[in-house]
């Protein structure tokens, strides 16, 4: 599989999980779940903003300073991180809590719709990650081929997938967004208040341990093949 064709199933696994949720709304005469489509949009922004970054950073190294486009690299993957999370958050749609006893949608309806929906976010987290690692595999390691197999850049995805699955389980039973960090006395309360006893603890670590695992494993379905096959495939420009 290739990065295009990843690229092009990802945006069409989007465009359907959007489609179905406008047309739930257009089927069964419901209002649309409007908390479902501003998920929707900030999934999406993760790679939004590492589009915008990309482009900053070729022309901030291409035409100011290498210096800067480091700064500037630097910056720009921190509030990329801070959203990622964002992402994997669909996961906690599927407990289905939009539904109403008063509706007349079938469940078998919303089982599709939320499970396409969910899965569009972690092909999102999925996607990202990729785009990141094979960033930082080019800027740290060069273009060369073999840098795909380097310690760092196989530990990447790893580590960035951890901070996602605390960043979700802060995200649904803290309440906290992305931009709480502006407010880190307002966070360390709510950390404090929820963390107060061993169960809290326990249940953040097996949320974390379990949603990390999924995602790894979704990673590397999706992105192992594309990152072994660049990774054992020789150089286009090789010495002598």
């Amino acid at each position: 599989m290739s990065l295009n064709t990843i690229v092009l199933f990802t945006i069409g696994l989007n465009a359907y999980a959007l489609l179905l949720i406008y047309l739930r709304s257009w089927l069964y005469r419901v209002p649309v779940y409007r908390p479902m489509v501003k998920n929707f949009a900030l999934s999406v922004l993760p790679l939004a903003l590492f589009l915008a970054l990309a482009i900053v950073l070729v022309l901030t190294v291409g035409f100011v300073s290498r210096a800067l486009g480091i700064v500037v690299g630097a910056a720009g993957f921190a509030v990329w991180l801070l959203s990622l999370p964002n992402s994997g958050y669909l996961i906690t749609e599927l407990n289905q809590n939009h539904r109403r006893e008063d509706e007349d949608v079938p469940l078998w309806y919303d089982i599709i719709a939320v499970l396409t929906f969910a899965m569009s976010g972690v092909v999102n987290t999925v996607l990202g990650v990729l785009a990141v690692q094979l960033t930082f595999a080019l800027i740290v390691f060069g273009d060369s081929n073999s840098a795909l197999r380097a310690a760092p850049v196989r530990a990447m995805p790893i580590v960035i997938i951890l901070l996602v699955s605390i960043g979700i389980y802060l995200g649904r039973y803290l309440r906290l967004n992305s931009w709480d960090v502006r407010s880190p006395r307002r966070m360390w309360n709510k950390l404090r208040e929820h963390f107060d006893s061993r169960r809290s603890v326990g249940n953040f670590l097996l949320f974390c341990a379990t949603h990390t695992v999924f995602l790894l494993l979704i990673y590397g379905l999706i992105a192992g093949p594309l990152l072994e096959a660049v990774a054992t495939t020789p150089d286009l420009v090789t010495d002598g």
